[in-house]
């Protein structure tokens, strides 16, 4: 998905909620963001892949994880930026720059972006057999953009939010990797013109010619219910907590013990997701060595 806002990834849950994916979702993000107390914590529990854009780096994380999510076999749905980050007067420069050292043309509406993360995804994926398809995903506000946390501080939710889904069976995409790293450079290009006539158009709004129209699995009666039961749970949540590390010792000292552990955990061991990671390959060491000495003795037998 392209990256208009910093907020684009919790904008895309309302969409997957009405499609009944959200459960699946994962999201490949900045490893600062682990660190941010509660939230940060909860992406290290749901295993979410945290990068630090330095390739040499988060190569092999990104290759163990993603050998863990094709073991375990589980359901996946993997968010990506290719961009790395969101568009902004300072990061389109940057794009600008990279454009101009790379013969490429300047691009208003997106950045350019970082193919290298995508090609080895998809192709780690492919060869796990864990690879259905490719969904890329265009994100635009016709009426109003908030661009940062701040903004929804001070209540400027976006007005509107449109999604235009184009999907890509694992069969479509090219092999090579040089030919996939053109395959969504391609793509991007599709969004700046997608984006550029999106904002010139009156009323605002992407070209549904040609375009399926999938109605969503939830209606929005069951929608509306699932908000407020999500309202009503969290709310009472948080004012519960703040009741009981208000008036009682044994809550305040539990609370202070979670957030020792948390820390004590990431600086131990880098994170939850990693420690998830160590304890899924010894279990998969010791069950492979009784696969073998089952085989040893069996041969004994013999």
């Amino acid at each position: 998905m392209n990256h208009r806002t910093r907020l684009d990834w919790m904008f895309l849950w309302c969409c997957l909620l009405r499609y009944s994916y959200l459960r699946l979702e994962k999201i490949c993000l900045k490893a600062v963001l682990k660190g941010v107390p509660g939230f940060g914590w909860a992406m290290q529990v749901a295993c979410f892949i945290f990068i630090k854009r330095r390739w040499a780096e988060d190569k092999e994380h990104m290759e163990n994880m993603l050998d863990y999510f094709c073991d375990i076999r589980e359901p996946l749905q993997l968010l990506l930026f290719p961009e790395g980050t969101d568009l902004t007067e300072n990061t389109r420069a940057k794009s600008d720059v990279f454009a101009a050292e790379n013969n490429l043309p300047n691009f208003q509406y997106v950045l350019h972006p970082r193919t290298t993360g995508f090609t080895f995804i998809v192709d780690k994926l492919r060869k796990g057999d864990n690879l259905d398809a490719v969904h890329d995903i265009t994100v635009a506000y016709p009426k109003n953009i908030p661009q940062t946390e701040r903004h929804l501080i001070l209540g400027l939710f976006p007005r509107e939010i449109h999604f235009h889904v184009s999907r890509y069976p694992v069969a479509s995409l090219p092999s090579a990797s040089s030919d996939l790293e053109a395959w969504c450079r391609e793509r991007w290009a599709e969004k700046e013109v997608r984006l550029r006539d999106f904002y010139s158009s009156q009323p605002r709004a992407f070209d549904r010619d040609g375009v399926a129209q999938v109605p969503p699995c939830k209606t929005e009666l069951r929608v509306a219910l699932i908000k407020a039961a999500s309202l009503l749970y969290w709310s009472s949540f948080i004012a519960l907590c703040f009741t009981g590390l208000w008036l009682w010792a044994p809550v305040r000292l539990y609370s202070l013990a979670m957030v020792g552990v948390f820390v004590a955990q990431q600086r131990l061991f880098g994170g939850l997701e990693l420690l998830e990671l160590s304890c899924h390959r010894y279990w998969k060491s010791v069950a492979a060595g009784g696969d073998d000495k089952g085989v040893t003795e069996d041969a004994k037998i013999k």
